[in-house]
């Protein structure tokens, strides 16, 4: 938290507004700002992002509606930490290259995290306009916008970075885990190199998560900013085939980061899974974001269909059917057997869906999916549910209601049901503890493995999870390897 100086001034600087008259009343009379977004109807005619971004007046007024708290909540709700109060009053100020400084500070990829970090659940959620009864600050707007400001501007700002220490570190996946951890260790002075099992850079934030929510051309400058520090990636590389983690020692690196993901799709192990037709959501956005199913000028196939059907209620699979509207569907279904309330999506991707079109089948459940004589999928059979007592998460688990099944033509169906971590990694390295889930074992304050010189963060350790949990991981790991390289 902040020490007493930046305090006391803030407190001076409230005690001149209240002077002046500018008290809490008036800023929260100021409405939050609307993103502009494309309309559905155009929108599902192509993959340009959605979400258009606001403008430096609009971000100035917005960043007026901040009640510069004595104790600012919403820094204790970002996991990587970023000075949320300093970086939107030079916003209003309109000191946007200041304020870009700022977020580069803790984080190595804000324009990503201005799009898809889900702040309602983060930062927002602790914002004082709560207590207020009035809408929250549109924190992930204003570091968006930050973000594009300083691209567009082509003045790239870089953090300081210290004199080379000659420690050589290495990181296990390109993902949004594995980049904080880069984009720290490289500021602390290490040789950080990436090694990626892909032929992009980026991990899910490329394979994962379509480019009508984060374009790709954003991904690719977040990661040249940390090209332009001194981190090295190498694509193709996979570490527990391409080299060991003893080809790792003869190479020099003194620590290892394992930010490998979970790439691992789940099914449901119904009949009929094995149908043409069926698939997941991770090949299927795979194909489709990273080897450009679709697009003019590429090969990769996909399929295609009129009558689909995803199953799940995540982003993930919030991105899957609405990529399936973008790649022809007519009809496209979200099957989720909890209520619309229970759905982990954000609401963001909830509302973008059922504008463009998705029909919302809540309370319902696949139990089998019936093909033709071809072998290829044609009807999904659902089980109706209905919620009955909560569960360990908390939300109330969904129970049969007896004798109530629906049967529903599709002629693809995309299963988006969770996924389970690459298990390449933990099992080629020897000693490594591993849970009853895959996941590798870590010391939840340090991010260490039971290996001394072996830390892991983001889904290998979580098991899927968010972007900016990941990146949070990272920062507490790169935080507790430097500590202890340099107690070395």
């Amino acid at each position: 938290m902040e020490n007493n100086d930046i305090i006391q001034s803030r407190q001076e600087q409230w005690r001149e507004d209240l002077r002046k008259g500018k008290s809490a009343k008036d800023r929260i009379k100021i409405p939050r700002v609307k993103m502009p977004e494309l309309s559905p109807a155009y929108r599902i005619t192509c993959r340009e992002e959605v979400n258009q971004g606001i403008t430096a007046e609009m971000a100035r007024v917005e960043a007026q509606r901040c009640l510069d708290c004595v104790n600012p909540q919403c820094v204790t709700g970002c996991p990587v930490g970023i000075n949320i109060p300093k970086f939107i009053k030079n916003v209003e100020r309109g000191n946007f290259e200041a304020a870009a400084a700022i977020l580069k500070e803790t984080s190595a990829l804000p324009a990503v995290c201005g799009r898809v970090c889900p702040q309602e659940k983060q930062c927002e959620s602790k914002c004082i306009h709560h207590k207020m009864k009035s809408e929250p600050v549109a924190i992930g707007y204003l570091e968006r916008f930050v973000a594009d400001y300083e691209r567009a501007s082509g003045k790239k700002t870089l953090p300081d970075v210290a004199q080379p220490n000659g420690i050589k570190v290495a990181v296990v996946g390109s993902g949004p885990a594995g980049l904080s951890f880069a984009g720290d260790m490289i500021k602390l002075g290490y040789d950080v190199t990436v090694f990626e099992a892909l032929h992009e850079i980026g991990g899910v934030l490329k394979y994962g998560i379509p480019e009508f929510r984060l374009p790709n051309s954003i991904v690719d400058y977040e990661i040249d900013g940390l090209k332009a520090l001194g981190v090295k990636f190498e694509k193709d590389v996979i570490i527990g085939k391409t080299f060991t983690y003893d080809d790792l020692h003869k190479m020099g690196f003194k620590g290892v980061f394992v930010a490998s993901g979970a790439g691992l799709p789940r099914f449901m192990n119904i009949p009929g899974e094995n149908l043409n037709g069926v698939m997941s959501s991770n090949e299927y956005l795979t194909r489709i974001n990273l080897m450009g199913a679709g697009s003019e000028g590429w090969d990769t196939p996909v399929l295609r269909g009129k009558r689909i059907a995803v199953i799940g209620g995540g982003n993930t699979a919030m991105d899957s059917v609405r990529t399936a509207r973008r790649m022809g569907a007519e009809h496209a279904i979200l099957v989720y057997r909890r209520s619309e309330e229970e759905m982990p999506a954000r609401l963001e991707e909830v509302k973008h869906a059922k504008e463009e079109g998705v029909e919302f089948m809540t309370l319902h459940n696949p139990i089998e999916y019936i093909g033709d004589e071809s072998g290829r999928v044609k009807l999904m059979r659902l089980q109706k549910m209905e919620l009955g007592e909560p569960d360990a998460s908390g939300r109330r688990s969904p129970v049969p209601i007896e004798g109530a099944i629906e049967e529903v033509l599709v002629d693809l169906v995309i299963v988006s049901v969770g996924v389970s971590p690459n298990p390449l990694v933990p099992r080629s390295i020897e000693g490594l503890e591993v849970s009853k889930r895959n996941t590798i074992v870590v010391d939840e304050d340090t991010m260490k493995s039971s290996l001394n010189d072996v830390y892991a963060g983001g889904d290998i350790v979580r098991g899927g999870a968010t972007v900016i949990l990941a990146m949070g991981d990272g920062r507490k790991a790169a935080q507790h390897m430097h500590e202890a390289l340099s107690s070395k």
